[in-house]
């Protein structure tokens, strides 16, 4: 599938903030340093649309961007890029502010058609098992992308990623996809996905 174009629009530190209008949104969340930004650049084949930073917390606000596919059933839709959590060193009353504006985000947004939550293949930390279990109480569609796959041996991959998918609590037939920004392994199966997220009937609003 190819990526017609591909634009930064803004970044929103309030709700107000949000793009108007009738396109789709798809979100992506994530622990700080999970590799956020190195992902949505490989998805989209860009070098630098998204900043990457090897400093946790570096996305402080909810970035949006403008995707335009050659696919008909993708055609235009805002990707969404939301500040990971599990930042460390970024001030009390930012994390504060971060928290009602994601809250209110995820939960109110009636474009948003589901959300991508990135977690590392090696590591799953408590606040990814809290966040999917928070995602599904809300009843928003997710889904669950395992980062980093290239850091692993050939020989561990199949091991760890059904480690990975018991620590995260996901069921039985539940999909987890291995992703590698280095080498982009799993590049079609997210765009297959959300391809389905976009073409299918909206959600209900919470």
């Amino acid at each position: 599938m190819k990526i017609v174009s591909a634009e930064f629009i803004k970044s929103c530190v309030s709700p107000e903030q949000f793009p108007q209008g009738e396109l789709d949104e798809i979100a992506f969340a994530g622990r700080s340093n999970v590799g956020k930004s190195s992902l949505i650049n490989s998805l989209l084949n860009r070098r630098d649309l998204a900043k990457v930073s090897r400093t946790p917390g570096k996305t402080r606000a909810v970035n949006v961007f403008r995707i335009s596919t050659s696919d008909p059933n993708l055609d235009q839709f805002y990707l969404v890029d939301l500040p990971g959590y599990g930042f460390a060193k970024v001030s009390r009353s930012l994390r504060l502010q971060w928290g009602p504006l994601m809250d209110g985000y995820l939960v109110d947004r009636e474009s948003l058609r589901g959300v991508v939550l990135l977690v590392d293949c090696r590591v799953v930390t408590e606040q990814d098992r809290q966040t999917i279990a928070w995602l599904r109480s809300i009843r928003r569609t997710t889904l669950v992308v395992a980062t980093k796959v290239d850091k692993l041996k050939p020989s561990e991959r199949v091991r760890t990623l059904k480690h990975t998918h018991h620590d995260l609590g996901l069921a039985q037939g539940e999909t987890l996809i291995p992703y590698s920004s280095v080498t982009g392994d799993g590049r079609e199966w997210v765009w297959g996905a959300l391809r389905d997220l976009i073409g299918g009937p909206h959600p209900e609003s919470s």
